[in-house]
Formats: structure tokens, C-alpha cells, sequence
């Protein structure tokens, strides 16, 4: 059973849990067997509280994997400390992260905080059993995830994030809050993850640990609840320690050293060595009581019981107000803490904050699910509730059953599901094969058990169960509830399928089971592609095999087939993103094929209404007779005006989906459809065999299939509406209609009416515009600006200096920075610490950083980076996310296609 979380055990690599006869046994390696009398549930309920699964999220180059090194260094899990510029970290460990020094993958890693031989006599009990203690005085599992910075791999941050209970969000104490910080700060938002703040690189010159705090309140639209403030040596010296608020003590590391030696100063001691930080350290004290208290009232009884005296409340209850804020969705407490990991200085007390502060999975929100159409919570599905709303929604009239008898039905199916998990990571392992990184939301999931693909319909059993530390596995039994884990041996889940067990090892769950999702991902479209060709004809297999890998791992890349060149392309969401991919393919998968140049997506759209078009197909199809008709209406598409515009009578309308920009309408005027007594649409206009949500999906795949491909320019359709009309005395032929002839007939139409309009030059090219986020000094400003407007022909947005900048409207409203409390810089004056006259003589701001947010196509932000670093002298940095598709003007049209040959 997964990692056991008793005071007896000192190395989960060293030891196995086996459950017998209800009781949980010990066996160390090589020695006898030891037995406790805990009984499952209840130890499981215990060691769940104790389990944290995190993840560390930042802007590109603010230390992630240097702070998650510390971590496992000081948890004892590894025996030295990594280097990012070395290539010897743990979780960073692909070829290509270490020649790069950057996180490409995320990293799964788990550890013990604090290790089981420091921690208290408090052992292995519940921490609610010892409600004088901290959390952090009793050893918890962290299941920890570091994720990828770069913005190309935006994608690999999100399908991690959605299986957290908590995030640190590390920002570099010089730099602030940057631009991919707030796209992943928002994304964590969306999925309501309680997240601290680490402030890092404060031995750093320039580093401003106030200035920060600040940015924190107006880019992340959160009040800084600051629970550190940085030791400086006399004032504004070196970075030498943090004061602890909550506890009122300062923490003093020694120069040079691994950090596990730190010197402990209660508030006496710091007011007769150093008067300045102790006063510091009180305001602190009274500013992070007074916010608590406007929004947790049990923090407020606390204090009016000691006298008002904001430095007699307990830390215990100063840590257990901070927890109820964070797990209370839709608070703005953010707590903030200090440190510069790569001096190895505090790692530690961010630790125990973890543990202390962020919720464990039993606290979690609930995670959303769907079933059969329904949406609602995992809590409502495990009680039957959504079953029963689902049932009740499909029965048909007259045969309804009586509520009682559904709760029944759903109750006794709810009880035979074993488990319930989301596939979240897929990786290829050299030694391994390919391991499904799994979360498992409720049950527990056993090694051997047949588990069923809700996303592909299909089962597979799970020969072996893991427990992953970065590149290494410790093989288990099970994997509980609350739990991440890898399954070895699957050969059909891919990144983001739901996994279940049914009792019984039934391949195929009873309905609505079968169709669980839990918390989707929607993809965005790629945006670069570039053309992968083998190196000879014997060798196409294996690069296929390759290929499809590759997108078990990363839904974000894409593989199509240009149907003139024959070529094999592959899309990914930028030109690292591509790069790294070919890198896999071909080093890692050893696949023997070359990669050509990276191109750009362009998008083709209709310009103006094609006529109604109906085309019959009548052709063999694998040897019988196929024929059906369809008509097609294809018209410009604004999703934005969309919703203005009065459609068809909702009598007629089969579906109406939109798709990759592109609407489309599916009508089929007196069908006459009915609903049989398993809950089918079904028209007696219809061929045998063939029900309404066929032929509806076979009119809508022939579309799709014809959108793939412009008529004029041979890019993928965007921003076009297409109505199919499917006329059930003109276009069904009895039994010769099947499905294949819908899907045919709807591609046919669809095609005839694009090449109408091409005939008539109604299609133009479109392009993918980028929102860019520009981080510059003040002194390169006019020359980025200047570059964007006139070379690269893009649209300045807005220009901001770094403080003070929110994030969108709303969260200015909320957030005043102005009332953020915020220990002094050492470079601030007491008139403004902001003020541009004094930037050129204060230090640290001397070139103040400015953000840029620009629109620009995406064609004249290939190969962007080298340019920006030659005009910034190698200090800007920028990060982008496509925006929207434009139509290209006349001239600019021209030009790209001239650049792309065969055109004119």
C-alpha cells in the first residue's frame, strides 16, 4: 500500500506496506515482519491528512528547480545538492532539461517533511490529535510537482496544475512579479488552488523584497500577508536570514554553508542585537493581525482575548487563521515568505509553511466531474445524487421510475466502483516503457485491476503501480485515494483520460459510469509546425510509432498529413516547444528521421456567403453500395457577433458546435425525432441501423474533415459558419444511406460550396496575432517600442512601469496597494520609492524594470528572442500566447504567399 506514514519507518525506498486480514503490516528490508493493529480505513483517513500534493509554479529562470533541490536535500531524500547549471538535479533530469538548464517536463517527486527522525515525539498520530502543535511538528508526505517556466510549455503547467491541492509560486526577489508568473498564477486560479508566495534571489543586488510585496497586492490581485521579512546585515547589508512573524523569531543561516545549520533568535534576543529588525518585526506582527482580522473571525476573538496585544496572539492560532483563509475559496490572503535558495537560505521554514498552511486532499475543493452530460461534484457523484439527476434527465416520459428506486440503482452502482483517477502525465521511460502518471480522486487503485477508459471506451489492466522519486520508483500494491502515483504497462491512456475499477473486474462499467470525465482540458490550437520526413521507407513505421507517443505524452502537439505533399507534419504551441519535440522523437525514441524548417499555421476564411450547394454521393463503399445527399450554406463566422445573430428554428437543429474557430450547424427540418426506452434519439425517416446522434456525428466529421483544408491556399478553414441541411425525403435512400455516405455526402457539399467561393477570390489568408509581454529596462524601452510599431508592424497595447500594474480591472478595485504593508527596501527614501527622479541615484533602479504588452503577428515573432536580447544588451525577456486570427490586408497577404512560393 502506497507510502506509509508511521514513526517507524525512516526510508519508504527501504520498505513495503502489506495489507493482511484488515491489518497493515511492516517489512523492512531483509528483516522480519513487524504488525500493527491500526485498522485500513482509519490509518488511510490519518496519513491522507498528513499527505500534501503540491506543485511549484513561476516565471521562467526564478529558481524553481534550485528551491525543489534544496527540498529534497534538506528531507533527506537525496545526499547532495543539485545544480541547475551543472545538469545534476533530480527532477530536471531529460538530456534536453540539462543541456538548456530548464524545466521541460514536469517532475513528480515524493519526500517527507519534516524527515520521521526529527520529528516530534508526536509520531505518527493525526495532527488533529494534537491540536497544541503545529502541523509542522509531525512528519506529512509531499507529493511535489515542478513545473516548467517557459511559456511554450504553458500547456504542461495546466494538466499538472488540476490535480494539486496547493501551490508555492516562487518570484525572483530582483525581477517581481513577471509576465508567465501572472498567466500561471490565473490558471491556478481557475482550478481555486491555494498558493503561497516564496520571494527568492534576495542576496541578489538589486533584490526588493518590499517592492515585490507590492506587485504581489496589484499583479495578482491579492492582500500580501507577509509572514517573513528579510535579515539584512545592519540594515541594508547582505542577506543573511528571515524573521519569522507568526513565531516572532529571526533565523540567521551561516555564510557558505548547506543551510542545515540555523540559528534561532527569540524577539528579546533580536531587541538587544538588533533593535531595527525587532521593531520591523512588530509592525509586521500588528500589520499581519490587523488584515487576518477582516476576514477571519475567529482570529479576532483570539485577540480580543489577550488584551488587543497583537504580539501576545499564539502563533498556532495566527497559522490555523492563515490555513482557514487559503482553503476558504475565493479569499485574497496570500501569504508571503523570503528566502534565496541557491545560498540555501529559507528552504526550511518554507517547508514547514507547507505543511503548516496548504490544504490536504480531504480539505480540498471538490474536483469537477461529468457524467452523461451532467456536471456536478465528485462529493455529489459518490453520494448517487448526480447518477439520479442524470437518469432522471434521460428517462423518457411516461416511464419515468420513482426517485427512490433511482437512488437505489445508483447506490448499489456507486458502491462496486473501486476507483476513480485522472491520468495526468504520460511519459515515455527508457527502461521503464511508458508510465501514466495517475491521481486517484476516490478507492483505492490495485495493482493487477482492470481499469476502464471512460475518453477511449476501452480497458486495460495495470500490471505494476509506482511511487515516483523524480527518475526513480519504488514498486507498491495500491494506490490510495488522495494519492499520486504511475501505472507501468498501459498501452492506450494518453494525458488527461479519466481511469476507473469496477468491482468484479468488469471490462465494461454498468451505464452512466462509463461516461465519468473528470476535469477536461481544452487544447489551444497550435500555431508552428514544421514537416518530419524519414530517412528512408522502411523507417516510416517506427517513425509513427514515435509520433503517436509523443502525442500520448503531449495533447498540445498535433500530427497531420498534407494530402498533396504527402508529408507528415507536426504542430506545436512555439518554436521551443517544437524543438524540444524533435529532440525526443529523435533522440530519445530514436527514431530515424529529420525534421525540417519550423513553419507558421497560417489560417484560410470566406469572405463572404456561398449558395446553397447539395451534392449526392452514390459510390461503393468496401464493396456496398453508399448513398446519401446533403446541402451546405457556407458564410463568414464572427465569434464575438455570434450570439447577436437569430438562427434557424430550434425545431430544425440537429447540433450546433464550434470548432477550432469554424461554426457549424447541423439542420434536418421534419425528421420527426422520438426518444425509445434506453434513452436513444431515433426518426423512423432514418435507416435501419442508424440513429440520430450517427448520422448527426457523420454529418459533422464529413464537415470537419472538408474544413481541414482550404480551397485556394490549402490552410485549415477559420472563422467560417457551415449549415448543413440534411432533408429526409431528398437526401436518405432507404438502406443504401449508412453513415459513411452521411459523413461523404457532408464532405462533398462542403467542399463544392469552398471552392465556389474560390472561384470568385471570396477566401483571404489569416494569421495568428500574438498578445506579447515585453520585460525591458528603462534605457532599451524606445528602442523595443520603436521596434514593434515600425519593423515587426505591431499594436502597442499599453506601456507600464513594473509597480502598480493589476491585472485586470477588477482586481484593482479589490486591491490598493498603497494599503499593502511592506517592509522598507534598502534603497528607499521616505518621499517615493517609485519616484523616476530619483531612479538614476538610488541603487537597484538605476534601470527600472518596464513591461511592454503588444500585439504583433506571429510570422515577425519567429527568431524574436536573439533580437530583443541584441537590443536590451541580453537583459529583455518576453513571453507570448496567441490571441486571435486576423485577415492579412491585401499587400501583406501577398507578400507571405510570395515568401511561401507557388503562389502569386
Amino acid at each position: 500500500m502506497g507510502a506509509a506514514h508511521t514513526r517507524h519507518i525512516s526510508s519508504l525506498a527501504a520498505r513495503q506496506i502489506l495489507l493482511r486480514n484488515g491489518r497493515w503490516m511492516l517489512r523492512p528490508s531483509g528483516k522480519g515482519l513487524r504488525c500493527f493493529s491500526k485498522i485500513a480505513p482509519r490509518w488511510q483517513a490519518d496519513e491522507l491528512q498528513r499527505t500534501r500534493n503540491i506543485g511549484i509554479i513561476a516565471h521562467i529562470d526564478a529558481g524553481k528547480t534550485t528551491t525543489t533541490e534544496r527540498m529534497l536535500y534538506y528531507s533527506g531524500l537525496t545526499r547532495r545538492i543539485g545544480d541547475v547549471d551543472e545538469g545534476s538535479t533530480v527532477t530536471d533530469f531529460l538530456p534536453a532539461e540539462r543541456a538548456r538548464g530548464i524545466t521541460i517536463q514536469s517532475a513528480a517527486i515524493t519526500f517527507h517533511w519534516p524527515p520521521e527522525e526529527v520529528s516530534t515525539q508526536g509520531g505518527g498520530e493525526s495532527p488533529s490529535t494534537v491540536p497544541e502543535q503545529q502541523r509542522s511538528a509531525v512528519s506529512h508526505t509531499i507529493n511535489l510537482i515542478d513545473t516548467p517556466g517557459h511559456a511554450d510549455f504553458t500547456f504542461e503547467v495546466l494538466r499538472s496544475l488540476r490535480i494539486l491541492d496547493g501551490a508555492v509560486c516562487i518570484l525572483d526577489g530582483v525581477a517581481g512579479v513577471e509576465a508567465q508568473t501572472e498567466q500561471v498564477w490565473h490558471q491556478a486560479g481557475i482550478y481555486q488552488i491555494p498558493r503561497i508566495v516564496y520571494i527568492n534571489k534576495l542576496d541578489r543586488e538589486g533584490s526588493a523584497f518590499g517592492r515585490t510585496v507590492k506587485e504581489v497586492a496589484s499583479r495578482l490581485g491579492g492582500w500580501p500577508a507577509v509572514c517573513q521579512i528579510p535579515w539584512l546585515e545592519g540594515g541594508n547589508g547582505r542577506f543573511v536570514g528571515v524573521a519569522d512573524v507568526v513565531n516572532l523569531q529571526g533565523l540567521l543561516w551561516k555564510e557558505g554553508g548547506d543551510g542545515k545549520s540555523i540559528k534561532v533568535f527569540d524577539l528579546k534576543q533580536l531587541e538587544t542585537e538588533n533593535s531595527n529588525l525587532a521593531e520591523e518585526l512588530k509592525r509586521a506582527r500588528v500589520a499581519l493581525v490587523e488584515l487576518l482580522s477582516e476576514y477571519d473571525e475567529d482570529i479576532v476573538e483570539k485577540f480580543l482575548e489577550q488584551d488587543e496585544d497583537h504580539l501576545a496572539v499564539s502563533p498556532l492560532d495566527i497559522l490555523n487563521s492563515i490555513r482557514r483563509c487559503l482553503v476558504e475559496q475565493g479569499n485574497k490572503i496570500i501569504p508571503v515568505f523570503a528566502g534565496a535558495s541557491f545560498r540555501n537560505m529559507g528552504v526550511q521554514p518554507l517547508l514547514d509553511s507547507v505543511v503548516n498552511l496548504l490544504p490536504s486532499p480531504v480539505e480540498s475543493p471538490d474536483p469537477e466531474v461529468s457524467i452523461g452530460g451532467i456536471k456536478g461534484s465528485l462529493k455529489q457523484l459518490l453520494s448517487g445524487d448526480l447518477i439520479v439527476a442524470q437518469k432522471e434527465t434521460t428517462e423518457v416520459k411516461g416511464k419515468q421510475k420513482k426517485k427512490a428506486a433511482l437512488q437505489s440503482e445508483s447506490q448499489s452502482s456507486i458502491e462496486k466502483l473501486q476507483s476513480c483517477a485522472l491520468a495526468f502525465k504520460v511519459v515515455n521511460d527508457a527502461k521503464r516503457g511508458v508510465l501514466v502518471y495517475v491521481r486517484v480522486y476516490s478507492g483505492s487503485m490495485d495493482r493487477n485491476c482492470l481499469l476502464y477508459n471512460t475518453n477511449l471506451n476501452v480497458s486495460e489492466r495495470a500490471p505494476r503501480l509506482l511511487k515516483m522519486y523524480a527518475n526513480d520508483a519504488v514498486e507498491v500494491d495500491s494506490i490510495p485515494a488522495g494519492h499520486i502515483g504511475v501505472v507501468v504497462g498501459l498501452k492506450h491512456a494518453r494525458t488527461g483520460d479519466t481511469l476507473i475499477s469496477y468491482a468484479g473486474n468488469k471490462a465494461t462499467p454498468p451505464e452512466p459510469l462509463n461516461t465519468l470525465q473528470l476535469r477536461p482540458i481544452d487544447v489551444p490550437p497550435p500555431v508552428f509546425f514544421a514537416s518530419v520526413e524519414p530517412h528512408s521507407l522502411a523507417e516510416e513505421k517506427k517513425m509513427q510509432e514515435s509520433l503517436a507517443l509523443l502525442l500520448r505524452e503531449d495533447p498540445s502537439l498535433q500530427v497531420t498529413v498534407d494530402e498533396d505533399s504527402g508529408q507528415t507534419l507536426l504542430s506545436g504551441m512555439g518554436e521551443l516547444h517544437l524543438e524540444i519535440a524533435r529532440d525526443r522523437l529523435i533522440n530519445d525514441l530514436k527514431a530515424k528521421a529529420s525534421m525540417g524548417r519550423i513553419e507558421i499555421g497560417f489560417r484560410e476564411s470566406v469572405t463572404a456567403q456561398s449558395p446553397a450547394v447539395t451534392k449526392i454521393f452514390d459510390k461503393e463503399i468496401a464493396g456496398r453500395k453508399g448513398k446519401a445527399g446533403c446541402t451546405v450554406v457556407v458564410e463568414p463566422f464572427d465569434a464575438a457577433k455570434a450570439a447577436d445573430t437569430l438562427g434557424p428554428p430550434s425545431e430544425h437543429i440537429l447540433a450546433i458546435k464550434v470548432q477550432d474557430g469554424n461554426q457549424i450547424i447541423i439542420l434536418s427540418p421534419g425528421l420527426q425525432v422520438s426518444t425509445n426506452n434506453k434513452g436513444i434519439a431515433e426518426s423512423p425517416l432514418l435507416p435501419t441501423g442508424i440513429d440520430v446522434t450517427t448520422a448527426r456525428n457523420a454529418l459533422y466529421n464529413g464537415c470537419m474533415a472538408a474544413l481541414a483544408r482550404g480551397p485556394q491556399f490549402t490552410f485549415p478553414m477559420h472563422s467560417t459558419r457551415v449549415t448543413l441541411t440534411l432533408d429526409p425525403t431528398e437526401h436518405i435512400f432507404g438502406n443504401e444511406t449508412t453513415s459513411s455516405a452521411l459523413s461523404a455526402a457532408a464532405r462533398l457539399a462542403t467542399s463544392s460550396a469552398l471552392r465556389e467561393l474560390a472561384s470568385t477570390s471570396s477566401t483571404a489568408l489569416m494569421e495568428p496575432v500574438m498578445n506579447v509581454t515585453i520585460s525591458v529596462d528603462e534605457d532599451s524601452l524606445g528602442a523595443v517600442v520603436h521596434d514593434i510599431s515600425s519593423s515587426r508592424g505591431g499594436h502597442i497595447v499599453s506601456l507600464d512601469d513594473d509597480q502598480g500594474v493589476p491585472s485586470s480591472e477588477e482586481e484593482a478595485t479589490l486591491v490598493d496597494p498603497a494599503k499593502v504593508y511592506a517592509p522598507p527596501d534598502p534603497f528607499e527614501t521616505s518621499s517615493s520609492s517609485s519616484s523616476s527622479s530619483l531612479g538614476a541615484s538610488l541603487p537597484g533602479t538605476a534601470n527600472r524594470a518596464r513591461t511592454i504588452t503588444a500585439k504583433v503577428p506571429l510570422k515577425e515573432m519567429v527568431g524574436y528572442l536573439k533580437h530583443l536580447r541584441s537590443l536590451t544588451s541580453g537583459r529583455g525577456t518576453f513571453v507570448m500566447h496567441i490571441d486571435r486570427f486576423d485577415t492579412m490586408t491585401a499587400q501583406r497577404q501577398k507578400a507571405v504567399l510570395a515568401e511561401l512560393g507557388g503562389y502569386s
